[in-house]
């Protein structure tokens, strides 16, 4: 199983929304990394290692949740939990399979017969579970989960500046009058109903 990839640029210094982009795109790279040969019954370490790349990316997703937006998250996050939860029923039987092949090696003449009666009915149960696992992949291609995971962490497009037509002509403005020393209304003006700003994540 290959280890996690370490998270460039990740420290203490970083807020809580940078770290969130950072780490996300690097499990989220690595969980499609490992896609290659998921589906060959004869490579089992491949699975292995996509189904610890799924844990490792909700966990993240999870972690990260408070400062990514909720609508978006929710079915990326379902997503990669049905992900996981395939890969799960396609290695129970790798590993029971690879379990009684090494039984039958050591058993007598006698024996192995059942074995292999076992085996054989443990290889059904196995290409069930990699029709379905082939049908999730599918799904997740045709759905775009690569894409729609970059976009949790993609701030949006600016929008083109708007610039004001010049006026047709002078205008005079009137100067206000200038406020009595001591005046309430001299002082500045309220921007309580001013808009607040807001940013792609919630800052932390």
């Amino acid at each position: 199983m290959a280890k996690a990839r370490p998270i460039p640029g990740l420290s203490a210094e970083l807020s809580y929304s940078e770290a969130a982009v950072r780490t996300i795109e690097v499990r989220s790279a690595e969980l499609f990394e490992h896609a290659a040969g998921v589906l060959d019954v004869g490579n089992i370490e491949a699975v292995h290692a996509m189904r610890v790349a799924t844990r490792r990316l909700r966990a993240v997703l999870e972690f990260y949740e408070p400062c990514l937006d909720r609508e978006q998250l929710r079915p990326v996050l379902g997503q990669v939990c049905d992900l996981a939860d395939a890969l799960g029923q396609r290695r129970d039987p790798d590993v029971e399979i690879l379990a009684l092949t090494q039984f039958a090696a050591g058993a007598t003449d006698s024996e192995r017969p059942g074995i292999e009666r076992f085996i054989e009915r443990t290889r059904e149960q196995q290409q069930q579970a990699n029709t379905e696992l082939a049908a999730i992949l599918a799904q997740i291609e045709q759905d775009g989960l690569r894409e729609r995971l970059a976009g949790l962490i993609e701030p949006p497009a600016a929008e083109p500046e708007t610039v004001a037509e010049p006026a047709a002509g002078p205008e005079t403005v009137a100067e206000p009058a200038a406020a009595p020393i001591g005046d309430p209304a001299a002082a500045a003006p309220d921007d309580s109903e001013q808009p607040a700003r807001g940013g792609w994540l919630r800052r932390r």
